[in-house]
């Protein structure tokens, strides 16, 4: 079986690609590869990394919030139904995705 993979698209701007690692029960760990809109949304990423690692669950859901409503989508990139409800977290080249 191919991995699977998806582009990170907020619009016509790509964020980044994800190429999947391996599926743990809920979430799909992958590699991550950041693309030219990569900056604008890496500090609300590490707001909610350092929030859940913290143990802030209010400032934590303000930023998981934060990040969905940037209108984020996840485009295959070969086959397979655009993903636009989910849970990503990015921590480096590597991401946890829960769809």
């Amino acid at each position: 079986m191919a991995e699977q993979s998806w582009q990170l698209m907020q619009g016509e701007r790509l964020i980044g690609t994800l190429v999947q690692d391996e599926v743990d029960m809920f979430w799909t760990d992958c590699h991550f590869a950041p693309g030219p809109g990569w900056a604008d949304l890496q500090p609300l990423f590490a707001a909610s990394r350092d929030a859940w690692q913290n143990g802030d669950m209010e400032a934590a859901v303000e930023a998981d919030d934060a990040i969905h409503a940037q209108g984020l989508v996840l485009v295959p990139v070969d086959s397979g139904a655009l993903l636009t409800e989910f849970l990503l977290r990015i921590n480096g080249d590597k991401a946890r995705l829960r769809y």
